[in-house]
């Protein structure tokens, strides 16, 4: 059985996603200057082909950075319980940053995120997310730079996973039920 078998449908496809994310690097190029050196922010695990893909179609110099943070664990909802596994190597202070993540769900992790850069002194810190589930805020977080809005569904594919897996599909798609159910 392939991992295409566990995909109910395709949301977006693998075309659609690179057309959008020329869209929204169009945006950040209009913002961003060579001068602001700004420093993107990769949340892994992810947002990993978001950023590979997104700083492709940059026409300003930038920095990259990671972080790491857990909430989720093997289940398919934030726990609430978010855990930082990984901090940036760079200093933020008086600096221009942007958080690349892949989706926005509850907000509690962005809200951390946003919390601990903001507390750092950053200059600006905005947010450029490929997905937002509007459905399931918990907080009220902004999103500067949004790839696409996505249904109360459990989405993988193009970085986004279920326990590890489905990272590698080419597009974001929603996982059968019956995977994360266990039936």
């Amino acid at each position: 059985m392939s991992m295409y078998d566990d995909v109910e449908k395709i949301l977006y496809s693998k075309e659609s996603i690179q057309k959008r994310l020329q869209a929204v690097a169009k945006e950040m190029n209009a913002l961003y200057s060579d001068a602001d050196l700004p420093l993107l922010i990769c949340n892994l695990k992810g947002a990993f082909m978001f950023l590979a893909d997104l700083v492709r179609y940059l026409d300003f110099r930038h920095e990259l950075d990671f972080i790491e943070t857990s909430s989720y664990g093997a289940g398919t909802a934030s726990s609430g319980d978010v855990r930082f596994l990984l901090d940036v190597g760079e200093s933020i202070t008086d600096r221009n940053v942007i958080i690349v993540e892949d989706i926005v769900d509850s907000g509690v992790t962005l809200s951390c995120i946003l919390e601990r850069f903001e507390a750092r002194h950053a200059r600006s810190v905005r947010v450029a997310a490929l997905l937002n589930k509007p459905s399931r805020r918990e907080i009220e977080v902004p999103i500067d730079f949004c790839g696409f809005v996505v249904p109360n569904e459990f989405v993988i594919g193009y970085g986004l996973d279920y326990d590890q897996q489905y990272r590698n599909l080419p597009f974001i798609g929603v996982l059968k039920p019956a995977v994360y159910q266990g039936s």
